[in-house]
């Protein structure tokens, strides 16, 4: 296995995922915003792997891809509150990570519809985004799909690396109600920083070229 992308949704259980896995001595990104970053860490997760996962799997060749399902009548309410804090910061002026800010409007449209934190619009954002991660992956065997609230899920998780399980058997629950940085409060070793910088500082990756291109704020 080249690296392990976990490709669901914020509020999905990105955090407890890569909590997770920090005990199992893979080094961690929640969030990556350099190609640095992403050269460093074995397993990353959140922005941007969600909208971007079709060139990470063309960049990282031989890498496997987790998605997170979650049932829509907790996600919303979750990804709303989660929403209403980050909008002011998502837009040009904003102070958020522009590789964060692309994610976000690439996945949810946030500039382009009157009403961004309606049930309708997310539900249907959800639904858009499953459908083209499942057929991306559909004749694909790097792939896995499961449900962190599920008791089996780590399980299966552990079974689709070939790790055998140690301690606990169930997900951490983290970044749960309003909580959204659990990541950060978190320590470990293990941890990669999301603004890792190398020989090329910090850039990004330039999907078209193969090359990296400079940040841009």
């Amino acid at each position: 296995m080249n690296k392990l992308f976990i490709i669901g949704l914020p509020r999905t259980g990105t955090t407890s995922v890569s909590v997770a896995l920090l005990d199992y001595g893979f080094k961690v990104a929640h969030t990556a915003y350099t190609k640095r970053a992403f050269e460093l860490a074995d397993v990353i997760s959140d922005a941007p792997c969600f909208c971007d996962y079709p060139q990470l799997d063309k960049i990282f060749p031989d890498s496997k891809f987790v998605y997170l399902d979650r049932a829509l009548e907790v996600w919303i309410p979750s990804i709303q509150m989660l929403l209403n804090k980050m909008l002011p910061e998502l837009t040009p002026k904003g102070y958020l990570h522009p590789v964060l800010k692309r994610s976000m409007q690439q996945t949810f449209s946030l500039s382009l519809i009157s009403d961004p934190l309606s049930n309708k619009h997310l539900s249907d954002c959800y639904a858009k985004h499953q459908k083209a991660v499942l057929d991306y992956f559909a004749d694909k065997d790097n792939f896995l799909k499961i449900d962190v609230s599920k008791d089996t899920s780590l399980i299966t998780l552990l079974e689709f690396l070939n790790i055998a399980p140690k301690g606990a058997t169930c997900f951490p629950k983290l970044n749960v109600g309003k909580l959204v940085d659990n990541w950060k409060e978190f320590k470990h070793p293990n941890k990669v920083n999301s603004l890792s910088a190398g020989a090329e500082h910090r850039k990004f990756f330039d999907y078209e070229t193969g090359e990296t291109k400079q940040k841009i704020r």
